[in-house]
């Protein structure tokens, strides 16, 4: 069987539509999962009683849970009761569903490396609860858990491929479709191979040169 570069430079337009469409799923469930997760540990952190245990309920539900079953019983369960979502909105809601009870998770553990000694010296000097967290917590605890935050921010940019089950056209979508038409199986893995590549090798960088920067600014080392 030969390879046939002449249908895969033809496809490409598609697949980079389709690797446009992954990225732009990515940010948005990045920024979206970023603020529920910043919520979330606001509210363990100020330890309200009753909103804290549904957060806990809320992570450890998302968290153990498959995204697939979420992203369906969004898509397909959530019609019956009145609530009807195309694929694109279901696929963000999953992934903000999901990404944002993991990065709950990294930024409890953030905020638990935060010096007790800071913690004291911004009580000594007349903070608020909420200046704590603002100007005191949430700073030192972001750089604590930039390792962990940007390792789920490229885990919730791969899991985008799970949205191609509600036929979103992301790349696995678009491959799948592609050899389903043509049998053209080689071809299209080989393009979405070399396209992963090329998104996810200069983001792990990007985000390890970000890391290293922010790390500097804040401890100087």
């Amino acid at each position: 069987m030969t390879f046939d570069w002449a249908f895969l430079l033809g496809t490409l337009p598609a697949f980079f539509r389709a690797l446009g469409l992954t990225v732009e799923l990515g940010l948005i469930a990045i920024a979206t999962s970023s603020l529920v997760a910043l919520l979330c540990s606001s509210v363990l952190l100020l330890r309200l009683p009753v909103l804290g245990v549904l957060v806990r309920a809320y992570v450890e539900l998302a968290r153990n849970t498959p995204l697939l079953i979420q992203l369906f019983f969004i898509y397909f369960a959530l019609p019956s009761l009145g609530l009807k979502l195309s694929g694109y909105s279901s696929a963000i809601v999953a992934l903000t569903f999901m990404g944002g009870a993991y990065l709950t998770e990294v930024l409890r553990a953030g905020i638990e490396a935060v010096p007790r000694t800071q913690v004291e010296a911004g009580m000594a000097i007349g903070l608020s609860r909420w200046q704590l967290f603002r100007h005191v917590i949430l700073p030192q605890a972001g750089v604590f858990s930039l390792p962990a935050l940007f390792a789920n921010f490229i885990f919730l940019v791969k899991e985008t491929t799970v949205v191609s089950a509600v036929a979103v056209p992301e790349l696995l979508y678009t491959t799948k479709n592609y050899i389903g038409l043509y049998s053209k199986t080689y071809e299209m893995l080989a393009v979405m191979t070399a396209l992963c590549v090329l998104l996810f090798v200069p983001l792990s960088l990007l985000f390890r040169a970000l890391e290293r920067r922010l790390r500097h600014a804040q401890f100087g080392s």
